[in-house]
């Protein structure tokens, strides 16, 4: 298992992980399998989504921010409710297909992690599986 350290550096962003996975799948050598993304925080997430134009991850962030905004009528003390809320809306992980030594994912397609309580210095563990 591989450790990936990630900054972020305000309260809600989305960061472009997708090299740093690539580089992973590379240093071991792995032609073949998957490459599973997991973040161990309750507050943060990973997904799937566009990387080629910056407009999509704005719009994902203002839609999340709208469906469960920040100053909502939330129970827990400790004012970071709605980043629980969209880290379980996204979810903990994501699971990459390996073929050649290479990340399959579609033409417009980046491996996010997303920050909904920071900014913070955050750990991505990713686990690659070879092919039997």
């Amino acid at each position: 298992m591989k450790t990936i350290t990630v900054r972020t550096g305000v309260r809600i962003q989305m960061i472009d992980i997708t090299d740093a996975l690539q580089s992973a799948v590379r240093e071991q050598g792995l032609e073949n399998g998957l490459c599973i993304v997991f973040v161990p925080h309750t507050t943060a997430a990973v997904t799937i989504n566009e990387n080629a134009d910056p407009d999509v991850v704005r719009d994902i962030l203002a839609a999340t921010e709208k469906l469960v905004p920040a100053d909502g009528s939330y129970r827990h003390q400790e004012g970071n409710s709605d980043a629980h809320v969209k880290a379980s809306l996204f979810g903990a992980s994501e699971t990459v297909i390996i073929e050649g030594g290479r990340l399959v994912l579609g033409t417009w397609q980046s491996v996010f992690f997303c920050e909904f309580d920071g900014p913070r210095t955050r750990k991505v563990l990713v686990k690659l599986v070879a092919d039997p």
